[in-house]
């Protein structure tokens, strides 16, 4: 799985940014969706033991492949657990035993694996075409941007503060941008004394095995719906992202190894863990490095900050939680304006599939929510059905790969 992109040496100095990119990212996703773990443990009725396993499950799982990935690609492949899965299992778990779960956890990661092996993801995406990937993308990220400035309204100077930091450093050493205002808003919040870090106690976490029991019901009402949710929710926009900033590696090693480690995880309370896709675009873009060579550090990063949150459980967990949530949001936004400019720019510039790519855009931007299955998926059956009705047919695999790269170098920053 090799990446045909040539790798150059990597020195100390090239470390710095896509290593605050990583971190950003795995800040991101523990304070901004790892509560969602927490609200299904509760549901579930399960024990403190278990819903520390649950968490060192899907960190070490996640920081694990994440890291081989990263390294056999060379490309920046960060790996998360499903949350919009996670979401699901808020409500799912209210009925459904904890054992039957396991065991349709197990069967959802199976499916990956086979999926995978087959080939038949890499085919079905080599079909999208690129104003529609863009849009998607860019649609997929708009809230982020929206809630960037959204803070305002809720805290108008920590998220001033971030904001005019960002602009500043922007003008005077762009390269510096998301740095800067990670190091600055933290500085920000310990003068302020808001992190309350009073009350945490650092200790190892412990794996617990759960005995998986398979039934019907839980085939259905659990497995089913988490193996499209996740598919539809994770890996396609997840792709989408790697796509839009050049990264070439097939879809399908991907898929196969988070599956196996999916699949590994499941009796220790792992739900499902794919590939990122918000996140993932904080450290796939120019902001993690000028280099796109370089960037597959950010993988690495970010797979070792995951190892060790999974290491100390639900410790390091709270710590990223304790942040508060205008400072996740607002920089979560910030870092990732540059692939929002991209992604529309890259939309629009065919004036042959423009209009395709802006309904594709607007969809997915309504973030809607039909038969249990989220905006990521219409918004691209929406665009797609949009495409052709426009232009006739999709594009064919010989004349336009699927959501063919967006030169490294173009994106707007």
């Amino acid at each position: 799985m090799s990446s045909a992109r040539s790798h150059s040496s990597v020195r100390w100095s090239d470390l710095t940014h896509p290593v605050v990119a990583g971190l950003i990212s795995v800040i991101v996703n523990y304070g901004g969706t790892f509560i969602l773990v927490f609200q299904a443990a509760r549901i579930a009725g399960l024990s403190p033991e278990l819903t520390a396993s649950w968490v060192w499950s899907i960190s070490i799982g996640v920081g694990v492949t994440g890291i081989i990935l990263s390294w056999m690609s060379r490309e920046p492949i960060i790996t998360a657990w499903s949350t919009p899965a996670a979401a699901f299992l808020v409500t799912a778990l209210a009925t459904t035993p904890y054992a039957e779960a396991v065991g349709a956890y197990l069967i959802s990661a199976a499916a990956f694996v086979v999926l995978g092996l087959s080939g038949w993801f890499e085919r079905v995406i080599r079909l999208i075409p690129l104003g529609v990937a863009a849009g998607l993308l860019a649609g997929i990220l708009l809230q982020f941007g929206i809630k960037a400035f959204g803070g305002i309204n809720i805290d108008p100077l920590l998220a001033g503060v971030l904001i005019v930091a960002y602009v500043v450093f922007k003008r005077f050493s762009a390269r510096y941008a998301v740095v800067g205002i990670l190091v600055l808003g933290l500085a920000f919040l310990l003068v302020q004394d808001r992190v309350d870090l009073s009350g945490l106690q650092l200790q190892l976490a412990t794996p617990v095995f759960t005995m998986p029991a398979f039934s019907l019901n839980a085939l259905l009402s659990v497995a089913l719906p988490l193996f499209l949710i996740t598919l539809t929710g994770q890996y396609m926009p997840g792709m989408l992202v790697l796509r839009n900033d050049g990264f070439k590696t097939s879809a399908n090693p991907i898929v196969t190894v988070t599956g196996l480690g999916s699949l590994l995880m499941a009796p220790f309370g792992s739900h499902a863990f794919n590939i990122a896709a918000i996140t993932a675009a904080i450290a796939t873009g120019r902001e993690a490095h000028e280099d796109p060579s370089k960037r597959w550090i950010a993988g690495i990063a970010a797979g070792v900050c995951y190892v060790l949150v999974g290491v100390f459980g639900v410790t390091l967990a709270a710590v990223f939680m304790a942040l508060p949530a205008t400072f996740i949001t607002t920089l979560a936004g910030l870092a990732l304006l540059g692939t929002i400019g991209g992604s529309l720019a890259t939309a629009l510039a065919d004036a042959r599939t423009r209009e395709a790519a802006l309904i594709t855009f607007l969809a997915a931007a309504a973030n809607i929510n039909l038969l249990g299955i989220g905006g990521a998926f219409w918004g691209l059956v929406i665009g797609l059905l949009a495409h052709v009705a426009l232009n006739g047919s999709l594009p064919q695999k010989a004349s336009t790969p699927a959501m063919a790269p967006t030169p490294v170098n173009s994106g707007v920053n």
